[in-house]
């Protein structure tokens, strides 16, 4: 699993059957910041996932990348490579609040 922010979505109008309804977020997956460890920082890649959740631009989020993105009960008939299984609501590293979705 990895944190990443949604930063935008895509959408196809022609695309295999079992994939008709689904949600697709461009996500930029992010890192925890070497030196002083208190902020998120971008990996500068993205990925397109599946949203099983309803997360938004901007939202963190978890993702599930690989063959574990299909071991969910939304996903196990799909043929993805990432899907976001959670929204981020705080992270703490070192006892610091690194991120709250609140004062985002």
């Amino acid at each position: 699993m990895f944190i990443a922010r949604v930063t935008g979505s895509v959408v196809s109008t022609q695309k295999v059957d079992s994939m008709t309804g689904h949600k697709l977020l461009v996500v930029e997956p992010y890192r925890l910041e070497s030196k002083e460890r208190k902020s998120l920082v971008t990996t500068g890649r993205t990925f397109i996932a599946v949203d099983t959740l309803g997360a938004g631009e901007d939202d963190f989020v978890l993702i599930a990348q690989g063959s574990s993105a299909r071991l969910t009960p939304e996903t196990k008939q799909l043929p993805i490579d990432a899907v976001i299984i959670g929204i981020v609501d705080n992270v703490h590293i070192d006892k610091h609040n690194t991120y709250c979705r609140t004062e985002s």
